[in-house]
């Protein structure tokens, strides 16, 4: 998977759990002070990255901060495949 498909699927999923097309407009925005996450939707984001990229990020190994954003996120999975 190269990083502009890593993009979209990430797009896509955080389109679905934020139920809202702002995750695209604005890929630096703080989700959660946005109010787009809260931490049961961090849950099923962190469940999302392991089912759809086999990428295990288990709540306690990162801090907030850094997957507070899209590109954050991002990043996070990249480094991991």
């Amino acid at each position: 998977m190269d990083r502009n498909e890593l993009e979209a699927e990430v797009l896509d999923m955080l389109e679905d759990i934020c139920d809202d097309e702002a995750v695209r407009e604005e890929r630096d925005i703080d989700l959660f002070a946005a109010g787009l996450l809260d931490s049961l939707a961090a849950i099923e984001v962190l469940v999302e990255i392991e089912e759809r990229f086999g990428v295990d990020i288990a709540p306690t190994a990162v801090e907030r901060s850094e997957m507070n954003t899209v590109n954050k996120i991002i990043e996070q999975i990249a480094v991991r495949l």
